[in-house]
């Protein structure tokens, strides 16, 4: 399995497109993402004026009066790890609206907060785009199984082996856990949110229960709904909703849990190169986890608008979302040559979707019914189009 190391930036230009449509759109443009994703990168790649990094102890004197040091300026500002000074938000809105000459980037590293502050003081003026770290669009398909075994981090993906990847990845765990978190008025001890974690890696790719988890844990289900709630805010899981069908079966209720990044993954679960991860128990939710994420970026909507559907039956689908008046759906499947399932009938039927993917690591395209194909990974697109199913 051939391995292209990229010594140079690599160019992320479906990012940036996206980006420059909402810098072109509002006055204020808010890129969220976890911690070392690439935010700052990209962000000066863009032409702007002027730079406030707020973990920069000179950037964050320079706004101590932050009045003083905006309400002059022209053009393209960029104000990174906006969430340290969260009362930034009322200001902007004052100078974007008395200052029409200015536009804002800000860059920050905690979504829900942050997208409550500031769509609380900038209602109408502030688009939100959620960046991730690379997609197998940005380094190549043919890189796509090391982009799985690293993870999406760049500094974990472009590390000059899988040491110093898997070492990177360590660090960069604690100091969230013992720096970021603290940073964000969260105090909970490191060491326990980082056993909450890896018991959560457990539970990768299934359903999982509030008061299972935390009897397991010996906590509370509102301590533990706490603590999803801080990791998924973070970016560090993603929760899938189950989806609510009107029909007399009986339906499961609970969401099903993926961590989001598959090089943290991996980490978590003490999988440190492909010939570990070959044979170990959690190789299908792995891959499951993985390539939901990059179909779920392909798609482009918002994490509230995709769902996992099951029945106590058995039948279930993997990913579920509605575009465009119609149901669509997903399973991820690793196998060499995916066939059509009882059960694959059955979610067609009772959800009514307009298509089924069936996504899997092989190389073949093909069709199992006239709704449902059969789709190698590499092939998802970009941008997924609709209504071509195929």
């Amino acid at each position: 399995m051939g391995y292209k190391l990229f010594m140079k930036k690599i160019a992320r230009p479906i990012d940036e497109k996206a980006i420059n449509t909402y810098i072109d759109a509002f006055p204020v443009t808010a890129i969220l993402g976890p911690r070392q994703c690439g935010k700052t990168t990209l962000a000066r790649d863009f032409r702007f004026n002027h730079y406030f990094d707020l973990e920069n102890p000179r950037d964050e004197a320079r706004l101590d009066n932050p009045q003083i040091a905006l309400e002059n300026l022209k053009g393209m500002i960029v104000i990174d790890e906006i969430q340290r000074i969260p009362e930034l938000f009322s200001l902007l809105r004052y100078l974007v609206d008395n200052r029409l000459e200015q536009k804002y980037l800000i860059l920050g590293s905690a979504s829900r907060d942050l997208i409550r502050q500031s769509s609380e003081s900038l209602a109408g003026r502030i688009g939100f785009y959620h960046l991730d770290g690379f997609s197998f669009h940005d380094i190549g398909r043919e890189n796509i199984n090391w982009l799985w075994i690293r993870g999406t981090m760049p500094d974990s993906y472009l590390a000059v082996n899988e040491i110093h990847s898997y070492l990177w990845r360590e660090n960069y765990i604690a100091t969230f856990l013992e720096r970021d978190i603290p940073q964000l008025g969260i105090n909970i001890p490191a060491r326990t949110l980082r056993r909450f974690w890896a018991m959560l890696a457990h539970y990768h790719g299934q359903v999982f229960n509030y008061s299972e988890l935390g009897r397991s844990f010996g906590i509370s289900d509102m301590t533990v709904r706490k603590y999803v709630d801080i990791l998924e805010g973070t970016f560090m899981v993603r929760c899938l909703l189950p989806w609510q069908e009107n029909l007399k079966k009986r339906q499961v209720k609970s969401p099903k849990l993926y961590l989001r990044d598959s090089g943290l993954f991996h980490w978590l679960m003490n999988i440190e190169n492909f010939e570990q991860l070959n044979v170990h128990p959690k190789l299908g939710a792995s891959w499951e986890g993985f390539a939901l994420e990059c179909a779920c970026r392909s798609i482009g909507k918002s994490s509230e608008n995709f769902y996992y559907w099951k029945i106590h039956s058995g039948s279930e689908l993997d990913l579920f979302w509605r575009h465009g008046g119609r149901r669509w759906g997903m399973e991820f499947k690793y196998a060499d040559a995916p066939r059509k399932t009882r059960s694959m009938s059955i979610v067609m039927n009772d959800l009514a979707l307009e298509h089924l993917w069936v996504i899997y690591p092989g190389k073949q395209r093909y069709r199992l019914s006239e709704d449902i194909t059969v789709l190698p990974l590499s092939e998802v697109p970009a941008n997924w189009k609709y209504p071509d199913p195929v």
